[in-house]
């Protein structure tokens, strides 16, 4: 007679498990599977004492093919278990996950024996029972059947945690999309707070269905969304995105949750009192909101077809199962609230520590969705499905609509305080990244939208306003005022609503340390760059005019050289000098005269821009306009606007000395061969005159370029008017700077330019023939030789 299953051993029960699998297939019947699942549930008792040595041996023993075997022959062929193989299976996977708790060996021996592939092709069994489509109401499911899927999410969990192996395996079977779409239909977020109707089968009777049995359901639902998260989170990786543009649907359903009208709605009427079951269920509520977010950030920054399918999504809802996805997102960032039974004061609820801490975890969740908002409206592809030119009532469609409502309300006090800037860092950051070319921006600066006259509020760009904050108004700035010098219209809006003054006076060029604050410098250069550009009025204003409330006084030009002056960062410095170069060009091409203002007003405009341009005739910008060409080697464009702007400063009656001072002195430290490691950095500091006399230095021996290091600007210039990679143009337009400069220079500095300079223009005259270029190059040397 066989010993009862109470009495065996681990390594007894496992034996016995063995014979039982040999005896199924001529002895397949209720009895035989009862004692399948004595035995196992004995075994799974057993393997909860922690014995490396027993588990370690175990796993050496049949036990994991066993085990493969016993579930594939209680499911024979059916997608999920009968009524009376739910319990064996239950206890055969309470096996194999107490087999595998932090025993890599015996995950090991599961894997090769199939388990995990056997327990993920039960998943998939129940996942196809569910509906196609999210939710609201929680899958009808029996007790015994949530505790098998339940388990086997353990099984898995168990298996995975630190061990590749499994892992890797996992994710090649995309298990992660099936456990989110069976955990959420079984436990969809917050549907306790709507029904607890449909929790069991249809044939269940009602005289069954006690608060115990409710209570009960939903324990083990909320128990096996949580393992469903961890292994989700354990799966997840920066390689293998786990999830496609096909669970969407079911990542927004934790936001929509928390957005009123559900986050608002009463509790049944199980639920209307504390408990800490409900606290429980609180919690796991939380848990999905943030899992999702998380989800949806790294799924809007990784995975293209999930931004495009949100986008699609936005405009055609068929693409999520009429499921509003980036809707429920942007809703979810508008209106999304703290759950109001976080403040419901009882022993069992929430303390105020843990409330807090939600809170903040809570407005993490939101950054994360604005985050993957901002993705979407970043993708080049979605330009077309968020901006939408259809309806005349709504311009730029309503997206577009949205996001400046959600400035207008900031702007005009009408959410609560700086507690929703989020909202405008999301609005001008999407708005940014959508707004290409002079339609759009022309879209935003007028009616019914004036966004310039929004941005330029005082809450938006205030010294104090938060960088962040900064960061998202400045970049939407720059790209409206990108269309300017093509749109007058456009300019003019801006220029009315003081857009330079304001970005000035905000502080961002200040001297101060900030992990973002050099982003934004860049895109205020940028919007200020662009607003001066062909522009005499901003250009004046901009140099002249004292920035309200600074102390001490500045101007534009005098905090742009400040910055350009301190800052390490080569886009800071460069871009910075571009501003320069626009200043220039604006006040000395010719402009044409204003017919529509008097004689006098002309008169006085003239006045302003002599001032601003004798304002420009000094050493601290010729000296940024000759760093920007020895920075530049590999940007010849930004040689050649330091070129032209240089070439327009001389000839000015005192530019001519400060130009050819500018080109024949010592860069920066920055520009020397110390920056680069190619030379110690007392050779670039030196003045000797032996070290003004060699224009070019070459880097040292076994330097992995042999590139040239420049000194002097005018090493720069020969370099570039040598190089046959040079464009003809900016080559010719060298040629025309000397010949220019040498109109105005004089003294040791001009012979010096004449030195160095005569033999690749005597070249290029004897090499190029009939051409733009030889003609520049000899007229400079026919100059030269009249002079």
């Amino acid at each position: 007679m066989d010993t009862p299953p109470m009495s065996l051993t681990c390594a007894q029960c496992a034996r016995k498990l063995g014979d039982l699998v040999a005896q199924l297939p001529v002895n397949d019947i209720e009895e035989t599977w009862k004692e399948v699942e004595l035995t196992a549930q004995q075994l799974a008792n057993g393997l909860r004492v922690r014995d490396d040595d027993n588990h370690t041996m175990l796993g050496k023993t049949l036990l994991p093919q066993n085990l493969t075997t016993l579930l594939s022959s209680a499911l024979n062929g059916t997608l999920i278990p009968g009524a009376s193989r739910t319990a064996p299976v239950f206890e055969i996977l309470r096996v194999g996950a107490n087999l595998c708790v932090e025993h890599d060996q015996n995950r090991g021996h599961l894997l090769e024996a199939g388990f995990p592939q056997a327990v993920v092709s039960l998943l998939e069994g129940y996942t196809d029972t569910i509906p196609e489509e999210p939710q609201m109401d929680p899958f009808p499911m029996s007790i015994a059947h949530l505790q098998v899927v339940k388990t086997a999410v353990g099984v898995l969990l168990n298996a995975t945690l630190t061990y590749e192996p499994v892992r890797n395996r996992l994710i090649s079977l995309e298990v992660a999309k099936t456990i989110f779409r069976l955990s959420t239909a079984i436990y969809p977020p917050a549907a306790w707070m709507r029904t607890t109707s449909n929790l069991h089968l249809p044939d269940t009777s009602p005289t069954d269905i006690t608060f115990d049995r409710i209570a009960e359901s939903w324990t083990i639902r909320a128990g096996l969304s949580s393992w469903a998260g961890r292994l989700i989170s354990e799966l997840q990786d920066d390689v293998h995105p786990l999830f496609s543009q096909d669970v969407l649907p079911y990542l927004v359903q934790s936001l929509i949750a928390f957005t009123p009208p559900l986050l608002t709605a009463p509790p049944p009427p199980h639920f209307a009192q504390p408990s800490q079951l409900r606290t429980t269920l609180l919690n796991t509520d939380f848990d999905l909101l943030s899992e999702s977010c998380s989800h949806l950030e790294s799924s809007a920054l990784d995975v293209a077809d999930v931004r495009l399918s949100l986008a699609r999504g936005f405009t055609f809802p068929a693409e999520h199962h009429d499921v509003p996805c980036f809707s429920a997102m942007l809703d979810f960032v508008e209106k999304g609230k703290y759950p109001p039974l976080w403040y419901v004061q009882s022993e069992n609820s929430l303390e105020g520590g843990d409330v807090s801490k939600k809170e903040k975890a809570f407005d993490d969740c939101k950054a994360a969705v604005i985050k993957a908002v901002v993705e979407v409206s970043g993708d080049d592809r979605n330009l077309d499905l968020l901006w939408d030119d259809s309806d005349d009532a709504q311009p730029g469609g309503e997206f577009v609509s949205r996001m400046v409502d959600w400035i207008r309300a900031f702007v005009n006090g009408e959410t609560s305080g700086n507690g929703r800037d989020d909202l405008v860092i999301c609005a001008t950051l999407s708005l940014g990244n959508i707004t290409r070319g002079e339609s759009h921006s022309t879209i935003l600066l007028s009616q019914p939208y004036d966004i310039a006259r929004l941005l330029s509020s005082d809450t938006l760009l205030a010294p104090s306003t938060d960088i962040k904050l900064k960061h998202g108004v400045i970049g939407l700035l720059k790209h409206l005022a990108q269309s300017s010098s093509q749109m007058p219209s456009n300019r003019a809006a801006l220029s009315a609503a003081g857009v330079i003054q304001l970005i000035l006076r905000s502080g961002v060029w200040d001297d101060r340390s900030d992990f973002m604050l050099e982003i934004v410098q860049v895109n205020a250069i940028g919007a200020i760059k662009h607003l001066c550009n062909n522009s005499v009025d901003n250009t004046c204003n901009f140099i002249l005019e004292p920035v309200d409330s600074q102390d001490p006084p500045s101007t534009g030009l005098s905090q742009l050289l400040a910055i350009v002056k301190r800052s390490d960062t080569v886009a800071i410095k460069s871009e910075g000098t571009r501003i320069i170069v626009n200043l220039i060009r604006s006040l000395w091409m010719n402009e044409r005269r204003d017919e529509l203002i008097s004689e006098e007003e002309q008169q006085a405009r003239q006045q302003k821009r002599v001032k601003a341009m004798d304002a420009l005739l000094t050493p601290a910008c010729a000296e940024a306009l000759a760093a920007l060409i020895g920075r530049s080697a590999k940007h010849l464009i930004l040689i050649n606007e330091g070129v032209v702007a240089l070439s327009l400063l001389s000839m000015h009656r005192d530019g001519g000395a400060l130009v050819l001072n500018a080109l024949t002195a010592p860069l920066p430290v920055e520009m020397t061969p110390s920056s680069t490691g190619s030379a110690p950095a007392s050779t670039t500091a030196s003045t000797s005159s032996e070290m003004m006399d060699s224009p070019i230095v070459f880097s040292p021996t076994g330097a992995s370029s042999k590139m040239p290091s420049v000194r002097h600007a005018l090493d720069q210039l020969v370099v570039s008017l040598k190089s046959e990679s040079t464009p003809a143009e900016v080559r010719t337009n060298i040629c025309a700077f000397l010949g220019q400069i040498s109109k105005r220079g004089t003294g040791d500095g001009l012979q010096r330019l004449k030195d160095a300079t005569r033999p690749i223009l005597e070249e290029l005259v004897n090499v190029h023939g009939q051409s733009m270029l030889w003609s520049a190059a000899k007229k400079v040397l026919d100059m030269w030789i009249s002079e």
